[in-house]
């Protein structure tokens, strides 16, 4: 019997080595055939080497050879900078830190000799957007909010985690394009209803804007503002792009699309051509709805603040936005062109700013609140922000680690390995939302937090007291300037 049994097991191992002889004769035979990849047809079977390491590459890169400080889009010091606070351990660290000072950009912020004691400490107030000009003015409690990611763009369970999250620490949660879901609606937080280039949501069937919808949408208590999406950071000058994979039958009835067709969004809003047309759609959105309305751009030069501030002067305060959210040429969540990725539009450092400066000189300021993206979720970049003058900040991608992302860079493909941005149920599996909503909760509570003592240390009782006095850019030669002399303040207009 045992003879027989290794007659077998001879025969099968032959047989194994015949069949992987046959596949890698034919593996050669067509590296060395085919016409497309040179490497292969001249090292055919080992040439596949290369294209194996290096899909690794960024990978390899990401977890062994780049330091803590390297890598794009964000570091390993930032991530695990979220990570701690979404799992609130705490962002204490020991013998120092590996932020570089003296590198160009760095941020410094001007400690006071009197900081301000525990028992003067003051919470920031909410900001409140559209009072006096719309019925249903809308109080925005935190300093850092999430920004517009679509149910589409991102999983059904990460639009409730974020949901559920954004109501236990106090934030708003925008929509993004994408339309109005049960799970945004599903934690009870605030909303900002998102109005893209394609009308998702609230579109008739021609495309056009549906004000029957507008008002279905502003009956929830929830839904406290609209804002119109003008351009994001990641693809100025071209629409929103969601593949045919992730379209959904439950995500093209939201939308209003059919399914399993890439959903491609429109580069502009079709009827806003001119700055008129624009501000038109803004006033008939908040008569529609009641409710405050604001824009959404990426700022690439000065015309369109010029060309804003001018129209409302002519028009009259009534015409003029609620907010405007600035969103910098280094934003981006979602699936976007490279071209327009890595070249389009002025970086947040840049623009925001100059946006707060143009409101000021035009007498704006106070009617328009600022909300301020783009890679701002530290609590330096966040106070740095409130010193440029943004009332709010809004981050996407800071809310994406703090659901457990790990920058797998894989938002369009379907294959999230985190669950977030998938579809696929076996990868959302791990996204297991009430833990994640609390990380959500904890990251907010104490970003917050941290900004507030930030605050505190440069003398002011809260975040929103900040200057850019209280500010520092470290420039190319190792000096820094205070913020406050690199844009100084404007001066209002005269009075009539």
């Amino acid at each position: 019997m045992s003879e027989i049994v290794g007659v077998f097991h001879v025969s099968l191992g032959v047989m194994v080595v015949l069949v992987l002889a046959v596949l890698l004769l034919f593996w050669y035979l067509r590296d060395v055939t085919q016409k497309r990849h040179t490497v292969l047809r001249n090292f055919p079977i080992v040439g596949h080497l290369r294209f194996f390491f290096e899909s690794l590459g960024e990978y390899f890169r990401q977890y062994f050879f780049l330091g803590d400080r390297e890598e794009m889009p964000f570091n390993r010091a930032t991530r695990a900078w979220v990570y701690r606070l979404a799992k609130n351990e705490g962002g204490m660290i020991g013998f120092g830190s590996t932020y570089d000072i003296n590198q160009s950009g760095a941020l410094v912020f001007v400690n006071a000799a009197f900081p301000v004691l525990d028992s003067d400490h003051r919470p920031s107030p909410p900001v409140m957007i559209g009072e006096g000009w719309c019925d249903k003015p809308f109080a925005a409690r935190s300093l850092i909010n999430i920004s517009g990611m679509s149910f589409g763009a991102i999983s059904r369970p990460a639009v409730r985690a974020l949901s559920q999250g954004a109501a236990l620490a106090g934030c708003y949660m925008d929509t993004g394009e994408g339309g109005l879901s049960p799970y945004h609606l599903e934690g009870r937080c605030d909303v900002i209803f998102q109005i893209g280039t394609a009308k998702y949501g609230v579109r008739e069937e021609s495309g056009r804007l549906s004000d029957l919808r507008l008002r279905e949408l502003a009956g929830h208590e929830h839904v406290r503002a609209f804002e119109i999406k003008l351009s994001q950071g990641a693809k100025p000058g071209k629409g929103g792009v969601l593949p045919a994979a992730k379209v959904t039958a439950e995500i093209a009835a939201i939308r209003g699309i059919p399914m399993g067709k890439d959903s491609l969004s429109p580069n502009r809003h079709p009827e806003t051509g001119t700055m008129e047309e624009l501000l038109d759609m803004v006033v008939h959105v908040r008569e529609v709805t009641g409710k405050p309305v604001g824009i959404k751009t990426a700022i690439g030069g000065w015309q369109f603040m010029h060309e804003l501030a001018e129209a409302v002067r002519r028009r009259g305060l009534w015409s003029a936005p609620d907010f405007l959210t600035i969103d910098g040429g280094e934003g981006g969540s979602g699936a976007a062109p490279q071209a327009l990725a890595d070249h389009m539009a002025l970086s947040i450092n840049e623009a925001l700013p100059r946006v707060v400066d143009a409101l000021i000189e035009n007498g704006l300021r106070e009617r328009i609140k600022v909300i301020a993206s783009g890679k701002l979720l530290t609590p330096a970049k966040v106070a740095w922000a409130l010193a440029c003058g943004a009332d709010l900040v809004n981050s996407a991608r800071g809310y994406m680690f703090a659901l457990g992302c790990i920058q797998a860079l894989r938002c369009h493909q379907n294959t999230c390995p985190t669950g977030i941005t998938t579809h696929n149920q076996k990868l959302q599996r791990g996204l297991v939302v009430e833990d994640k909503a609390e990380r959500v909760a904890h990251y907010t509570r104490n970003l917050n937090q941290e900004v507030e003592m930030i605050a505190h240390a440069c003398g002011v009782p809260h975040a929103r007291e900040l200057r850019r006095e209280h500010v520092r850019i470290v420039q190319p030669n190792g000096q820094s300037q205070a913020l406050n002399m690199l844009y100084p303040y404007p001066s209002p207009p005269a009075a009539d």
